[in-house]
Formats: structure tokens, C-alpha cells, sequence
């Protein structure tokens, strides 16, 4: 009797484990679709497979997938008026989709709107300064519900740094949010005495009372303000890529570093190490933390914390808090880390389980280097923590080795989500495309053979780290204008030469570029902090000197604002610029 009913049980306990495992086909979908010839471009370990979902549907920031493989991307802009999000589904299973539908009608303006994220069956997306969700509608692929304002940024800063409102919730009813830092490193506006390079830090920083951290909200609430929140950590310039490590029951974040080390400093950092330092730090972010900003950074080379020179440091000397927090890595600078992802998925090889994708969108300020990033990125993860180098994981995005401007690159990866078979999809930001990455091989035999290509992948220009000769692409010639331009003067001034429309000026149709040459060229080197006028509107900003410039280079810059942006006028010679400098 005991061996017929311990049979019985055996019997039983099969039909349900093949009873699951159907159940589970039926949840993942149909088989895996095929994938590229090329891969959509990418170059991915041994035995994975890519293909393009969609393309060119706008660019694209953060995406979602529903658990019926429904896909949500958030837009850097409304389509159109079509709306700040678009929806996607494939219909017939082939791997792309063939109902694409443009939603949400929110005021959707500006380049620092990220968020998407499901979470408890509703859709969460933000601009700038508000985060909305929409309930989700079995079987429906665009919500059919009101939408809420979640939360709302009240200290609108318009166009000031660090605005992105990303989203990441626990286990106990907790959403997450940061409120970036609304300068680089918390500088005085005022020039240090005696005309030294640089700007004095403030301090203490005023910005760390309601910004530069992370702050924690109850998800069941709506309507809420920062104030309904309490910070959580601080220290923290900027974070777009955030994510719950459901194993370790953690939030993880990866914060942008500070810019401009060799234009703030320059008789303390050279152009090279401002290329590469400080580091872009990975972050596993615990209640009451402190990461050091704007006191200190992380400088990944010499694998500590760094005062910084705001506040007395000169690259060397150590953070003065020795109770800043390290981070668990840091990567190279300017690498711009906008999503993080920790796998959850049966799909990948044991190698991936519970380990961090990261997708590094790609520097913008690198010059005279190369531009670096326009990769995904993976960490293994071992009991809890990273258990080694950083992988290579899917590159060739830029469609090119050496980027020389931003604008070179192809494509950028921005955004990454898992689907409910475990499969990786990545959004790009120039175009709107969407890859689908998936595993087809054994499993049981992955290992550093699939690998090898990969690392390979390290010694590319946009990866590797540069050699301070030798990659310095303008070594011995000037830099051109344009470069120039995109390296130093558009963060202000933006592409179109229109300024922000509040606290930087206009360079198109401007009297000061297009008046004389002598002012103009004074600007650039010894800078301006003094009221001005420009097309009839006051502005009272700080511009930086920018006296570290070559001549040849200023002329460049200069030669290039005057000839653009609704400008016409005779060129600026570098024995001009020699003789202002001279003064």
C-alpha cells in the first residue's frame, strides 16, 4: 500500500511539474523568433541572437514589457502630438511589431524624460517633473484608465541640470526617485579672487537639502510633492539608471560623474584625465547613505575617493569624509549610465542570473579623446554582490569605432527591460530603435570560450581606456570649430544657438557674436560675470573662461559661431586672439 500511494505521488507530483512547465509556454509566448542575420548591428557572445522589434518610432528613452510581451517605450518627445509613449505588439510572433500606437497625453518637452517601469499592474512614465501611471487593461494594449500624477517636482528648474525623474519601488510598498544635483559640483557663481581658474564649492552645499539624493515615497499614494517623501540617501550629482535588486532586496543605482575637470581646472587636471575621470559609480544604495557629491568623487584608477578640487582637492589627496560611501564599481567617465537591469529570467545562461545589464548611453565630452560608451554593459553577481570585471555584452550600436562627435554614432542604447521569457530589450534615443537579444544555445556549456569575443571588444576606441598621446585625435592640429562648439559651448548654448531662454544667452542673430572681435574673444578667455543684454533681454549668468583653449582653437570656435546659427560675418585670425591674450 505505502509503494503503490508513494507511486501514486511520484505520478502526481510529474503531472504537475509538466502541467507548470505548460503553463509557463503559455505565459512566455510562442517559441523564440529568429534572429537578424546581422544581429540588427550588434555583437553579442557566442550563441545569442538579436532582432530589430521596431524602428525609427521616435527617440526613445526607457521601455517596459507587459507580461504578455506588450511592449511600452517612453519617448524623448511627444510624436507628433501623438503623444509621450508608444506601444507595441507582435501579432503574428515573428520578433517585430506590426501594432505600433502613440499614448499619452501629458506635456512631454525635453531632452531629461525617461521613465517607464510596470510595477503592480500599473504603467509608470514622468516627464521632466512629474510622474504619471496609467492601470493597465488585460488584453488591451493601450490603457484605458484615467491617468494619475503620481509625483511632482514643485522646485521647477526649467531647464537645469539633472531633472530626470526614473523610478524604482521594493518589496514593501516603497517607490524611489531622485531629485538630481542643479549644477556640476556646487560652485560658487562668483569668480575666486585673484583670477584663478575655477569656482569655489559652497560650503556647506545648499543643493544637498533638496536635491543631489534619493528620496522615498509610498506607492499607494497619489498627488504626492518631494515633502510627502523622506531622502533616503544623498551625495548622489545625478542617477537615471536605478533598479531593485530583488535577490539581494537592495536598491542599486549608477550616478553620472561630474564633467569638466580640465575646463574648471586646468592648472590641476589635463584634458586627459578629464576624459576619463571621475568615474561613473555603481552604487548599491542603503537608507541613510552618503556618496560624497560635491565634496569628493570616485576616481576608478586609483580605486578611491578623491576631495574635489572645489573644495580644496588636486586629484590626489583623499576625501577629507571618511564616511563617504564606496561604491561596489566604478566604470571610466562620461560613459552616461541611463538604464540598470538586474536579470531575473530562465532564458540567459547561469552566468547572467541575477546579474546588472547596464546600458551606457555614450559620452558627449571627451574631446580632444575619442567619444566612449554606446555599449551594454554586464556585471556578474555571486551571493549578493559583483564577483568580477565588468563583460562586454552587446556592442556596436555606434556603427563606427572611433567617435569623434557624439553625432557619429548610429545609434545610442538608453533603455533596457526583460521580457516575460527572459529575452533583453534595448531601446536606442537617436531613432527609436528596439532591439530584442536572445539566447539560443546550450546553456550548460556557456563559458569563456562564448566570452573571448567580447573582451576583445575592450581594446575599441569607444571602449578602452586612451592612451594620453597617441589617441589624442588633435594632437597636432587645431581643433575645429564645430568640435570645439559641441565640446564646450552646447550644454549652454544648445545645438540650435538659441541659449535655454532663461539663463544663457542666444548666440543666433546675436549682437555680441557678430560685433567686435576684441569683446567677443575676452569672453571666451577671461569669461563674463557681470548683467548683460542680449536681443533685448537682460541675462545675469556666469560664463567660464575658457583661457586653457589653444589661439588656434578659439579662432576655430569663434570662426564657426560667426558663420552659423544666423550669422554672417568676417573671420577672427589666431594672431587676434594672440594679441587679446597677450593684453
Amino acid at each position: 500500500m505505502y509503494y503503490r500511494h508513494h507511486l501514486s505521488l511520484q505520478k502526481l507530483s510529474a503531472i504537475l511539474c509538466l502541467l507548470l512547465f505548460v503553463l509557463a509556454q503559455c505565459n512566455t509566448g510562442n517559441p523564440l523568433p529568429k534572429g537578424d542575420a546581422d544581429n540588427g548591428g550588434l555583437f553579442l557572445p557566442g550563441n545569442f541572437e538579436a532582432v530589430v522589434v521596431a524602428d525609427s518610432i521616435g527617440p526613445a528613452r526607457h521601455l517596459a514589457i507587459n507580461n504578455n510581451g506588450d511592449i511600452y517605450v517612453k519617448l524623448r518627445y511627444s510624436k507628433k502630438g501623438e503623444g509621450g509613449n508608444v506601444a507595441l505588439r507582435d501579432t503574428n510572433n515573428d520578433g517585430r511589431a506590426d501594432s505600433i500606437v502613440y499614448f499619452g497625453d501629458y506635456y512631454n518637452e525635453g531632452s531629461l524624460a525617461n521613465c517607464m517601469r510596470i510595477h503592480d499592474g500599473y504603467l509608470y512614465f514622468a516627464s521632466e517633473l512629474v510622474v504619471y501611471r496609467n492601470k493597465l487593461t488585460p488584453g488591451k494594449l493601450i490603457p484605458e484608465s484615467k491617468m494619475d500624477t503620481i509625483l511632482t517636482e514643485d522646485d521647477n528648474r526649467g531647464s537645469h541640470w539633472h531633472i530626470t525623474k526614473p523610478v524604482a519601488f521594493d518589496d514593501n510598498g516603497h517607490m524611489y526617485v531622485p531629485f538630481g544635483a542643479p549644477s556640476n559640483a556646487c560652485q560658487d557663481l562668483v569668480r575666486t579672487p585673484g583670477g584663478t581658474p575655477g569656482f569655489a564649492g559652497l560650503n556647506p552645499c545648499p543643493e544637498l537639502e533638496n536635491h543631489a539624493g534619493i528620496w522615498q515615497f509610498d506607492v499607494n499614494k497619489t498627488g504626492l510633492t518631494q515633502k510627502d517623501g523622506k531622502k533616503f540617501a544623498t551625495g548622489i550629482r545625478s542617477v537615471v539608471a536605478m533598479a531593485w535588486n530583488k535577490e539581494t532586496k537592495n536598491l542599486y543605482a549608477v550616478m553620472h560623474g561630474r564633467d569638466d575637470l580640465h575646463l574648471l581646472w586646468p592648472d590641476k587636471f589635463t584634458p586627459w584625465q578629464s576624459a576619463v575621470l571621475p568615474s561613473e559609480e555603481f552604487l548599491k544604495v542603503e537608507e541613510g547613505n552618503n556618496f560624497g557629491w560635491p565634496y569628493s568623487y570616485y576616481d576608478q584608477i586609483q580605486h578611491k575617493n578623491i576631495q574635489a578640487p572645489e573644495y580644496g582637492g588636486d586629484g590626489k589627496m583623499p576625501a577629507k569624509d571618511s564616511s563617504v560611501q564606496m561604491p561596489v564599481m566604478g566604470f571610466p567617465a562620461h560613459w552616461a549610465p541611463n538604464d540598470l537591469l538586474f536579470y531575473e529570467g530562465d532564458q540567459f545562461p547561469e552566468h547572467y542570473k541575477h546579474g546588472a545589464f547596464i546600458a551606457f548611453h555614450g559620452s558627449t565630452n571627451r574631446s580632444p579623446y575619442p567619444q566612449a560608451g554606446y555599449f551594454v554593459c554586464f556585471v556578474p553577481f555571486v551571493n549578493g554582490a559583483p564577483s568580477g570585471e565588468w563583460e562586454v555584452f552587446a556592442d556596436g550600436f555606434a556603427g563606427v569605432d572611433t567617435i569623434v562627435n557624439t553625432d557619429d554614432a548610429q545609434y545610442r542604447p538608453m533603455g533596457l527591460a526583460e521580457g516575460p521569457d527572459g529575452s533583453l530589450y534595448v531601446s536606442d534615443s537617436k531613432k527609436g530603435k528596439i532591439w530584442r537579444i536572445m539566447y539560443k544555445g546550450d546553456k550548460g556549456n556557456f563559458g569563456k570560450e562564448q566570452l573571448a569575443a567580447m573582451e576583445q571588444r575592450k581594446l575599441n576606441a569607444n571602449i578602452r581606456t586612451p592612451d594620453e598621446v597617441a589617441d589624442n585625435l588633435y594632437k597636432d592640429k587645431a581643433i575645429p570649430g564645430a568640435q570645439v562648439y559641441n565640446t564646450y559651448c552646447i550644454s549652454c548654448h544648445q545645438h540650435n544657438g538659441h541659449g535655454d531662454g532663461n539663463r544663457f544667452p542666444p548666440l543666433d542673430s546675436s549682437e555680441w557674436v557678430n560685433g567686435d572681435k576684441q569683446k567677443l574673444i575676452d569672453v571666451v578667455l577671461n569669461g563674463l560675470n557681470i548683467p548683460i543684454t542680449v536681443k533685448g533681454k537682460p541675462y545675469n549668468n556666469l560664463m567660464p573662461q575658457h583661457s586653457f583653449l589653444r589661439d588656434e582653437d578659439i579662432a576655430q570656435v569663434l570662426n564657426y559661431i560667426r558663420q552659423h546659427f544666423n550669422n554672417n560675418t568676417d573671420v577672427i585670425t589666431v594672431g587676434e586672439v594672440k594679441k587679446v591674450r597677450g593684453k
